[in-house]
């Protein structure tokens, strides 16, 4: 019996999994060349076009970020700048097969190569395709793995995590992937234990397999010993999540009775639609990124204000806070964004904005427009000085009065910043006029730390508990309240009940979590006295 084997990772999705290991890497039966360029022409359009039917198949069965990601397969699909090389080389003679996957290669290893985190994690997409089509040339119908498997291997496939019946258990464990890939997004949303940057080298391993995606690790061949302590933490984890279910309706309130509000975060308008107003104070923060990452191209100003009012029509009376775009970054947007030697630092957020007014403009006014649904406030990202938030209410202003002119229905939302460049938590009263502070503790913890967190070398600097991340959070909190800012914080941190002390005891009042979070953030906080 081999030795246990005991890998450390990073968390991506929290829980627990126990079940047998299933690798992801997949080798696709052989395919017969037929020796004539048409037809191998021929044959390729057609796997091409059963892939786009597959992913057609799969979108109407899924919604929010999961179509999101389908449809961005679809048109990478459609696009004759992936498909044009495998072509090409076909016209010299080359197999189906064998022009596609090193066309595809090529794209992939672009992508892994990319000094971007967003394009890094983009890989496992683009790794995606690549096999849907080679299955479709194999006539393969595609693979299933045991109920309740850890899926195991260098990277897993977006359409792989959607086809994967996981409500029989199971979970991910990962050599390489990302907490930023789609895959990630996916699992957090239905708590499917995931871990990714284990360190594995090159051992193939198989059997019984404990993964624990709360602490970071997986233990491969385990003794009975370590399988009986597993069950406990497990188990441990089951019973805090089922007596937070008992928070969830109610308001969160600290063991001394103080009052947190407890907000949501959303990508998507369809995010509100599964969640029950009732069960959080509102919407902390929605991105609009995903408005502006589709091939059709930048998103108009109808499209933004249907989007809004949507998620302002379910709120109610309560509030919801939206953020412009924060494009640039780990977030290209093609059309929009540039290529940067260092992005990170380069024309992202409300500095994209500022330099493209054009664009700013279509989304102030569908802001503007969708105000009257609801209680709206309006936050600005990357803000690092004074005068870029007082360029952006002029431009507010500006578009506010053209709509007057018309007269069109809109209302002026109160106008806020998002606290995520260490200049502004440093010295907050350089912005005091802004109507309300909301702390991105992603950002912030990684500019202060000047450690990405998606980087598994230097993921324990990633620390928002750090120090001097706290004091900054802290100096923020204190400064609002003497001078009647509100102050919120929308970054991860918000939603892990580990860091929900701290962040209390450095004054904050007001978290922002996934809807996922909700009952396990309020738990988190009534176990707290302050």
């Amino acid at each position: 019996m081999p030795a246990p084997l005991r890998l450390k990772g990073i968390p991506a999705s929290a829980g627990y999994a126990e079940g047998p290991l299933h690798s992801l890497e997949q080798v696709c039966a052989g395919y017969s060349p037929s020796g004539l360029p048409d037809l191998e022409k021929a044959t390729l359009e057609a796997a091409v076009g059963a892939a786009i039917e597959s992913l057609a198949a799969l979108i109407e069965t899924s919604e929010g970020d999961a179509a999101e990601i389908l449809e961005f397969q679809i048109a990478m699909l459609e696009d004759d700048a992936l498909t044009g090389p495998a072509f090409a080389a076909i016209a010299q003679g080359s197999a189906a097969d064998e022009a596609w996957q090193q066309a595809l290669n090529v794209e992939i290893s672009g992508y892994e190569n990319s000094d971007q985190d967003y394009f890094r994690a983009r890989a496992a997409d683009i790794r995606d395709i690549r096999d849907r089509v080679l299955r479709a040339l194999s006539l393969e119908s595609g693979f299933t793995a045991p109920v309740g498997a850890i899926l195991y291997g260098d990277d897993i496939a977006p359409t792989r995590f959607l086809e994967t019946d996981w409500s029989k258990g199971g979970g991910i464990a990962l050599r390489r992937g990302s907490t930023a890939s789609h895959v990630a997004m996916l699992a957090r949303a239905r708590g499917v234990p995931m871990v990714v940057g284990l360190c594995s080298g090159d051992a193939a391993i198989t059997g019984l397999a404990l993964l624990d995606a709360e602490h970071g690790g997986i233990v491969l061949a385990p003794s009975a010993v370590e399988i009986e302590e597993f069950r406990k933490f497990s188990s441990s984890f089951a019973a805090r999540q089922d007596k937070a279910r008992a928070y969830l309706a109610g308001p969160a309130l600290t063991k001394l009775g103080t009052p947190v509000r407890v907000q949501i975060n959303i990508a998507d308008p369809s995010d509100v639609d599964a969640v029950d107003v009732a069960n959080c104070d509102g919407v902390g923060l929605m991105r609009t990124e995903f408005l502006f990452g589709h091939a059709s191209g930048l998103p108009d100003e109808e499209t933004q204000y249907r989007a809004y009012a949507h998620v302002l029509e379910w709120a109610g009376e309560k509030p919801v806070t939206i953020r412009t775009v924060d494009a640039g970054g780990d977030k290209p947007v093609p059309g929009f964004t540039v290529e940067e030697s260092n992005p990170f630092l380069g024309l992202r957020g409300i500095r994209l904005s500022l330099a493209h007014p054009e664009i700013f403009r279509v989304q102030i006014r569908a802001l503007l427009r969708a105000g009257v649904h609801g209680n709206l406030k309006v936050m600005f990202p990357m803000i690092a000085v004074p005068e870029e938030y007082e360029r952006a209410c002029v431009l507010f202003a500006e578009e506010r009065a053209k709509l007057e002119a018309v007269g069109l229905p809109h209302k002026l939302p109160p106008l806020g910043i998002m606290v995520e460049v260490p200049s502004v938590a440093i010295a907050p009263e350089a912005f005091a006029d802004v109507a309300f502070f909301s702390i991105g503790s992603n950002d912030l913890t990684q500019y202060v730390m000047a450690a990405a967190r998606d980087n598994g070398a230097v993921a324990a600097l990633n620390a928002v508990r750090n120090p001097a991340v706290l004091r900054l959070i802290s100096q923020v909190a204190a400064y609002g309240a003497a001078n009647g800012i509100l102050v919120s914080l929308c970054g991860d941190a918000g939603g892990d009940p580990a860091t929900i002390p701290a962040l209390l005891e450095a004054g904050l009042r007001d978290l922002s979590v996934v809807p996922a979070q909700l009952a396990m953030a309020k738990a988190a906080i009534a176990e707290v006295s302050v």
